[in-house]
């Protein structure tokens, strides 16, 4: 079971020298969930040390060119690889032209595994795998979504009251799917005896976006919060012209979501390697948990569950 961010690309508008255009895989029980993949993402993948088989989702918040120009050079790796699964991808159903466009951006022989999801309205929730996907529309120029990843919610199994009541073996699972199980000693054990609820972990992938209702809905008790923090606070004004988040704001929604881990990404090109401990300042004024400044190829793994 593997539940963890691998950071393809954190550059904004352009590339820089130390930072590729965006890219995120998010690694979880064997779904792979491609966000924003801009210019650069297959050879980041190479380097990562992720195929286009970890790939079961390419995610698209909008249709500006750095998350997601990549589509092209990803699509196309899916085929030459012969990815045998189904790989859907979501994306906002008002950008198609630009889906369509970048899905057939240049001759090759094509593949059929890849199945469309547009996304529209309010909240979209998709099925996928072990969990829910849910995108819901953020404040920029053009049309965005941003995503949140559910696992449902379950029970902890407690082994001493197992135990005392004689449950062992294969009679585990029939109480964990049945709801009751009849004891060696001919009683009814049911589960709530035996366990205890245990919530289901979660992530969201916030982009290009104002703060607005749909980001807090996204990060609302998320276990990871992965969202931009283009710029500094002295660039706040810009921030809201172009439709982005500060490192300020992103620590604030964090803190009001109850999130417990924070992953700073999509920095613009005018910052240097010296900028980035103000990005950590910033951000921590508000939010006292966790920060990860992502860098590329960094690995972050989900938080493990709360006992």
């Amino acid at each position: 079971m593997l539940r963890e961010l691998v950071v393809l690309g954190t550059a904004s508008a352009v590339p820089t020298r130390r930072r590729n255009h965006n890219g995120y895989l998010l690694r979880w029980d064997g779904e792979g969930f491609l966000f924003d993949p801009g210019e650069g993402t297959q050879r980041q993948m190479l380097h990562a040390g992720v195929s286009a088989h970890d790939i079961t989702w390419i995610c698209v918040t909008h249709f500006h060119g750095d998350h997601c120009l990549g589509v092209p050079g990803v699509v196309q790796r899916i085929a030459r690889d012969r990815v045998g699964h189904q790989v859907q991808a979501a994306y906002p159903a008002a950008g198609q032209t630009y889906w369509e466009r970048l899905r057939h951006a240049s001759a090759f022989a094509d593949t059929s595994v890849i199945k469309t999801r547009p996304v529209s309205g309010e909240v979209a929730h998709l099925p996928a795998g072990p969990v829910t996907l849910t995108a819901r529309p953020l404040s920029h120029p053009v049309a965005s979504y941003g995503y949140r990843v559910d696992e449902p919610a379950g029970r902890r199994m407690l082994p001493a009251e197992l135990a005392r009541r004689g449950v062992t073996g294969p009679m585990v699972g029939e109480l964990q799917r049945n709801g009751t199980v009849t004891a060696p000693d001919g009683s009814t054990v049911h589960l709530a005896d035996c366990s205890v609820p245990r919530p289901g972990q979660s992530a969201a992938f916030v982009m290009d976006t104002r703060l607005c209702d749909g980001v807090y809905a996204l990060a609302e008790g998320v276990d990871l919060l992965v969202i931009e923090s283009t710029f500094l606070s002295a660039e706040a004004a810009l921030a809201t012209e172009y439709g982005h988040l500060t490192a300020a704001q992103a620590g604030k929604a964090a803190a009001e979501c109850g999130v417990r881990r924070l992953v700073l990404a999509h920095f613009s090109e005018r910052y240097s390697a010296d900028d980035e401990p103000r990005f950590l300042d910033e951000a921590g004024e508000a939010f006292g948990g966790e920060i990860v400044l992502a860098r590329d190829l960094m690995r972050v793994p989900v938080p493990k569950r709360q006992s």
